[in-house]
Order: structure tokens, then C-alpha cells, then sequence
């Protein structure tokens, strides 16, 4: 299974409602997307979200990210976010989120951002908390 872990932080509480509305669209287009296997969602502190998502290749990944409401969002990205960063690896099952960040920790990658934080600059990524606020299946 091919596997992607995503970490978003939203810099500031005005773009959250769009943020929610390109998230729910982008969720239910994974639902339907051929070779989707299967994923989470968390909400973690500090407008911080993260995806966790099992594809049948990196092929059904790829056509997801570059296709429909996810295309489109991710066009808003760099001026909604001031910390991005993405990780791919192939694995037999989900990982849990501690396992996803070390991964990302080790071979992630940052996506550039207009207005970078701090920690962004830094390459830092703060692990994601063991007892998230929520947590959803996508």
C-alpha cells in the first residue's frame, strides 16, 4: 500500500471556514477515488490538521492530488498555510500518527508556503498529539 501523511497549519482563523469546506469536498472525492484504501484525519493543537492515507499505488495517489476538489485546494495552500509538509512511502498498513510523523521527521519533505513560520524556516515539525481534539475516518 502506498502511504501519504500530510500536515497543514492554518495561520490564521479567517481562512477556517474555507479550509473545512475544501477539506469535507476533498474527503468525499477520496471516498470514490479508484485505488483509495482507506484513511484519517486529525485535528491537533494550533490550527495544525493532518491526513493519513493508504492508496492501491502511487499512481491513484497522484490522480487524486492532481484532479477535482483536491486541485483546487491545494491551489490555496500556500497562502492558507504557514507550515506544510508531506511524506510517501510504501507499507503493508496504516501507520498510527506517532509512526507517520517519525516517518515525516525522517524523509518528508516541506511544501513551500508565502508566509512561513518560524518552525517552517527551522524544518521543525511538532509531533502530533497522542489524544488529538478530533480524529475521523475519511
Amino acid at each position: 500500500m502506498f502511504i501519504s501523511i500530510t500536515r497543514l497549519r492554518i495561520r490564521s482563523w479567517r481562512f477556517m471556514p474555507a479550509f473545512y469546506l475544501w477539506t469535507m469536498r476533498s474527503m468525499k472525492q477520496a471516498r470514490v477515488t479508484n485505488g483509495f484504501r482507506g484513511g484519517f484525519t486529525l485535528v491537533d493543537r494550533r490550527r495544525t490538521f493532518w491526513t493519513l492515507t493508504g492508496w492501491e499505488s502511487e499512481a491513484a495517489m497522484k490522480a487524486y492530488r492532481g484532479s477535482g476538489a483536491h486541485r483546487e485546494a491545494m491551489s490555496k495552500l500556500p497562502n492558507w498555510c504557514d507550515e506544510a509538509s508531506v511524506a510517501h512511502w510504501n507499507a503493508g498498513t496504516l501507520p498510527s500518527w506517532v509512526e507517520g510523523w517519525e516517518r515525516m521527521q525522517k524523509e518528508g519533505r516541506f511544501t513551500p508556503v508565502k508566509y512561513p513560520s518560524d518552525a517552517q524556516q527551522a524544518k521543525r515539525i511538532e509531533r502530533p498529539r497522542t489524544q488529538p481534539l478530533v480524529q475521523g475516518k475519511i
